[in-house]
C-alpha cells in the first residue's frame, strides 16, 4: 500500500518522513519558476509607456526592456552551478526573496532611465530560477519521462504571459506601483512555501569541486556548446518576441498598447503550451527530428513575417505558428540535455544553456530597434531570424545528430 494512510504509518513507525511525490515537487518548482518569471518580465509590457514618460529613443526603450533579460541569462551560469551543490530547497527561496528588492525599487523609487536600468539589472535575478528547477526536476524523474517532466516545468515561463496580461491593465486601473507590490507579496509567500515543502531527492548526485572548476569543465563539454546554440535560437526567439512584439505591433500595425500587450500574451501562452508537447514528442520520437521540424518551421515563418502581411488573419497566424514552433523547440532542447549530460552536471550545463537562451533573446530586440530606427522597417530583422533558424537546423542535422547517436 502506498496511499496517504500507509505513508503516515510508515513515518510513525520509522521516524523517517516519506519520500515526496515527484508530481508535487514538479508542481512546486513550476509555480516558483512562473512567479519569478512574472517578476522578470514586469518591465516589458511597460516599454511603450516608459518611452513616453522618460522620452526615450527606440534604442533606449529596447535597452531598458532587454537589461533584465541579459542579467537573468548570465546569472543562470553561477546559479546553476550552485544548485548542483546546494539544491533547490535552498536556492528557490533565496532567489525569490532577492527578487523582491528590485521589484519594490522599480515600483516605488525608479524615476529615470538610469534608475530603471539599475532596477532592471537586479530584476534579472528572477530569470535565473530556470537553472534551479531543471536539475531539481531531472533528479526526480527517470530518463524515459524527463522530456515531458522538463517540458511541464518549462510551462513556468508562462509567467511572462501573466505579466503581459496584467501589468498594463493593473497599472492603469489600480495604480502604477500596484503590479510591483502584488508580485513582491507573491514572491515572498512563495519563498516561505518553498522552504516548507520543497525537498531535494535524497539520493541526488551532488557535484564535487569548486563552482569555478565545475564551470570550466562544463564549458569544455562539446555538448554544452552545441545545446547552448540551439537554445539560444529556440528560447532566445521566444524571449525576443515576448519582449519586443508589443513595440512591433504598435509601430507596424498602429495598435494601442493594451491591445498589443494582450496579443503578445497570446503568443507567449501558445509557446508555453507547446513546450511540454516538445518534451513529450522527444520522449516518444527523438529530440533531433523534433528540433529539425521546429527550426525549419521557424525559418519559413520568419520569411513570411518579413513581408508584413495584414494583421488579420495572415500575420496573426504567422506569429502564432512561430510561437508553436519555438515552444516545441525549447522543450526538445532540454529533453536532449537530459540525455547527453551526466546527472551531476545537469545544473551547471543548464546554467550555461539557459544563459545562452536568454542572451539569444537579448540581441534581437536591440537589432530590431536599431534597424527600425535606421530604416523605418523590420525586414532585415526578420531575414536575420530566418538565417539563424536555418543555421540551427543545419547544426541539428549534422553535429548534434552525430553526438546524440554516439551517446545512445
Amino acid at each position: 500500500m502506498t496511499g496517504p494512510a500507509a505513508r503516515r504509518r510508515t513515518e510513525a513507525a520509522t521516524g523517517v518522513p516519506p519520500t515526496p511525490r515527484p508530481a508535487v515537487m514538479l508542481a512546486l518548482a513550476t509555480v516558483g519558476f512562473a512567479v519569478t518569471f512574472w517578476a522578470w518580465a514586469l518591465l516589458s509590457p511597460l516599454g511603450a509607456t516608459l518611452r513616453e514618460q522618460l522620452d526615450l529613443s527606440s534604442f533606449e526603450q529596447s535597452l531598458l526592456v532587454a537589461v533584465p533579460v541579459v542579467v537573468g541569462s548570465l546569472g543562470r551560469i553561477p546559479v546553476g552551478a550552485l544548485s548542483d551543490r546546494l539544491g533547490a530547497r535552498t536556492m528557490f527561496p533565496i532567489m525569490a526573496l532577492l527578487t523582491v528588492l528590485p521589484v519594490l525599487y522599480l515600483g516605488h523609487l525608479a524615476d529615470s532611465l538610469a534608475g530603471y536600468l539599475v532596477g532592471g539589472f537586479f530584476l534579472g535575478l528572477g530569470g535565473t530560477t530556470f537553472a534551479v528547477g531543471v536539475p531539481f526536476v531531472n533528479a526526480w524523474y527517470p530518463p524515459a519521462r524527463r522530456g515531458l517532466a522538463l517540458g511541464i516545468f518549462g510551462v513556468g515561463m508562462g509567467g511572462t504571459a501573466i505579466s503581459s496580461f496584467t501589468t498594463v491593465q493593473l497599472s492603469t486601473s489600480v495604480g502604477p506601483s500596484f503590479p510591483f507590490d502584488l508580485v513582491a507579496v507573491i514572491l515572498a509567500a512563495y519563498a516561505v512555501v518553498a522552504w516548507l515543502l520543497l525537498r531535494d531527492r535524497p539520493d541526488r548526485p551532488v557535484a564535487a569541486g569548486s563552482v569555478w572548476n565545475r564551470l570550466r569543465a562544463t564549458l569544455r563539454l562539446p555538448a554544452a556548446l552545441q545545446l547552448s546554440f540551439l537554445y539560444a535560437v529556440a528560447f532566445g526567439g521566444f524571449v525576443a518576441f515576448s519582449v519586443y512584439l508589443p513595440t512591433y505591433l504598435v509601430s507596424a500595425y498602429d495598435l494601442d498598447k493594451a491591445d498589443a500587450a494582450l496579443r503578445t500574451a497570446g503568443f507567449v501562452v501558445l509557446a508555453v503550451a507547446m513546450r511540454p508537447v516538445g518534451g513529450w514528442l522527444s520522449d516518444r520520437l527523438d529530440p533531433v527530428p523534433v528540433l529539425l521540424g521546429a527550426f525549419g518551421a521557424t525559418t519559413l515563418l520568419a520569411l513570411l513575417a518579413a513581408f508584413r502581411f495584414g494583421l488579420v488573419p495572415v500575420a496573426t497566424l504567422v506569429f502564432l505558428a512561430m510561437a508553436a514552433a519555438l515552444g516545441t523547440g525549447t522543450g526538445a532542447v532540454f529533453a536532449l540535455v537530459a540525455r547527453l549530460v551526466p546527472a551531476e552536471r545537469v545544473g551547471a550545463v543548464t546554467g550555461v544553456v539557459g544563459a545562452a537562451g536568454g542572451l539569444g533573446g537579448f540581441f534581437p530586440p536591440l537589432v530590431m530597434g536599431l534597424v527600425y530606427g535606421l530604416t523605418g522597417d523590420y525586414l532585415v530583422g526578420f531575414l536575420l531570424l530566418a538565417a539563424t533558424a536555418a543555421t540551427a537546423a543545419a547544426v541539428t542535422a549534422t553535429a548534434v545528430r552525430r553526438r546524440a547517436a554516439a551517446t545512445t
